[in-house]
């Protein structure tokens, strides 16, 4: 159920960032972070830019201050997802060409994917999280079977244009995917992928660098060479609603409605003051995290 607008800013405005809601969770700049769906603590994981993965569960006695730290990849951690139908893994793609499974409750990890360097993203195609689709910064998407003995793809794929940037798969139609280009949003069909140039069902071109969006928002994506990229993220509880971090001073992270409205800015003078480039929402709880250039994650939460 979708909480009403004016509810949903009040529960944003409850959440607190506290002083025993900040933990180091990485050595350095973290590139990537997500929430364990389970509802009744919060596990949160981090991925930074020399390859670490680390976990922290707020209020754990684990490790240092409730975080374990792994070395799973040689360079920086992409992207990472908690898979839906089984809860206790958790997949890591590398720009170092490895997709990793970790078993959180064993604290191993087994090969998914392998090629030489140039992973860019992956998402999972089926509802069991068994089949992926990942891209290479070579501008392929790659099919994967986990159920496949292995850890090569069961067949691979080049786009028309070459430069890929991410890949998200259709919530409910999950033979669709969309893929962000270099200068184009392209959604794709599973079923009509070719070995060379797979032509798109759908695009959205961009023109002079600006996109013919229905709504635009001025905000200052600029972080320089030493911080990760900023990037909206959407909050999954609803369908109308992201949150993305930002530059001004005093510090802070700002939710926004698909209309471009403004619904709230998280600003803790005493315990944020730094960029939280990478943010996220947990999936079911009053949760946001935000994590920062020196490897720390700040968890806002009622």
């Amino acid at each position: 159920m979708v909480v009403p607008s004016l509810r949903y800013c009040s529960v944003l405005k409850s959440m607190r960032l506290t002083e025993d809601r900040v933990a180091k969770v990485t050595k350095n700049r973290i590139y990537c972070a997500a929430f364990h769906p389970c509802s009744s603590s919060l596990l949160m994981a981090a991925g930074d830019t020399s390859g670490k993965l680390g976990l922290w569960k707020l209020g754990a006695e684990w490790g240092e201050d409730g975080v374990l730290l792994f070395e799973p990849h040689s360079r920086a951690v992409a992207c990472m997802a908690f898979s839906r139908a089984h809860p206790t893994q958790l997949l890591s793609l590398s720009f170092d060409g490895s997709l990793r499974c970790m078993d959180v409750e064993k604290a191993v990890f087994e090969d998914v994917y392998d090629i030489d360097d140039g992973l860019k993203t992956f998402d999972f195609m089926s509802h069991d999280c068994s089949t992926l689709v990942v891209g290479n910064t070579f501008g392929e998407v790659a099919i994967v079977d986990r159920r496949t003995p292995g850890n090569s793809h069961e067949s691979l794929h080049s786009l028309d244009p070459k430069t890929l940037r991410c890949v998200n798969v259709h919530p409910l139609q999950r033979q669709y995917f969309v893929v962000a280009e270099s200068k184009s949003v392209n959604i794709y069909d599973s079923r009509c992928l070719k070995k060379t140039k797979s032509k798109a069902v759908s695009q959205l071109t961009l023109i002079s660098c600006v996109i013919l969006a229905v709504i635009q928002l001025q905000h200052d994506m600029h972080t320089g060479r030493w911080l990760t990229k900023l990037s909206a993220v959407w909050d999954p509880k609803r369908e109308d609603c992201f949150v993305v971090g930002s530059m001004l001073r005093p510090r802070r992270v700002q939710v926004f409605h698909e209309n471009g409205q403004l619904k709230h800015t998280f600003m803790e003078q005493e315990n944020f003051r730094t960029v939280l480039s990478v943010t996220a929402f947990h999936p079911t709880r009053n949760a946001l995290l935000g994590g920062n250039s020196s490897g720390r994650l700040h968890v806002f939460s009622d």
